[in-house]
């Protein structure tokens, strides 16, 4: 599977992974104005996302290596990767499955444990919002706030809208047939024997509870060099809710001198 990606920057390489129903757009701005300053970057859209194929595989093995397949491509022996939420637990599966490939890991709002099923509601709404049938992106948007009354929430699910040149009409771009069958497999939990012996830096938005004080525990069991770093005032977009605080700290980490 040959994943799209956009590329800023020049210098040492950086994958970004995105998470659910996301894709590697969300990132556009702090690859260009802050990440491209110093790094290659390579912001892709993975499996059933964005502008990539569709398949009915959909699960963290195989988008590992999609990403490491895409690292061959471009003929990158290794690269810096940061992932948020979904895509932090695919850098997870990338960086234990496959370590020599990855120099530092940055997993945003996401912990290598199960999670219960969280987006049954946004994943419900998708189902029930046929695109085709409306006329225009606000009519398309009415529809979905009669089940999700959170615009930011609407704004992040429109950037899914994509216009059929054929029949002109609205559809869906991420494969949401597949994402919906096996969702379940996105909320299992790192192997128990997985482990990356590399730096790791973990971040978590003070206001998400996707990394709780507890996590700390497990993070350091599969990555024994993971540091916690919390950023005030953040919900679960770290990047979107703080951008200069979090640019900041991965910054920092991907550029400190090796131990």
């Amino acid at each position: 599977m040959t994943l799209f990606h956009r590329a800023y920057g020049s210098g040492p390489p950086l994958l970004i992974l995105h998470g659910l129903l996301g894709s590697g757009g969300n990132w556009h701005t702090l690859s260009r104005t802050v990440f491209g300053q110093a790094f290659h970057v390579f912001a892709l859209d993975l499996r059933n996302h964005g502008r990539s194929p569709h398949s009915d595989v959909f699960d963290y093995p195989t988008m590992a290596a999609d990403v490491v397949a895409f690292m061959d491509r471009q003929g990158l022996a290794r690269a810096h990767v940061l992932g948020h939420s979904m895509g932090g637990k695919t850098a997870m599966y990338l960086a234990t499955l496959h370590p020599e490939r990855v120099d530092r890991l940055v997993v945003v709002d996401m912990a290598p444990k199960a999670y219960p099923a969280r987006h049954g509601p946004i994943l419900e709404a998708l189902q029930a919002v046929r695109p085709a049938d409306y006329p225009d992106r606000a009519a398309i948007d009415a529809a979905l706030a009669r089940y999700l009354p959170s615009v930011p929430i609407r704004q992040f699910l429109l950037k899914n809208l994509t216009l059929d040149p054929e029949t002109k009409t609205y559809r869906w771009q991420m494969n949401l047939d597949a994402i919906v069958r096996h969702y379940e497999r996105l909320n299992e939990a790192l192997p128990a024997t997985a482990v990356f012996e590399g730096p790791a830096l973990f971040v978590r938005g003070e206001r998400s509870d996707y990394i709780l004080d507890g996590d700390e525990a497990l993070i350091t069991q599969h990555f024994p060099q993971a540091r916690l770093v919390t950023i005030p005032g953040a919900g679960h977009w770290v990047h979107a809710d703080a951008p200069e605080a979090f640019a900041g700290a991965v910054m920092e980490f991907l550029q400190e001198p090796p131990a």
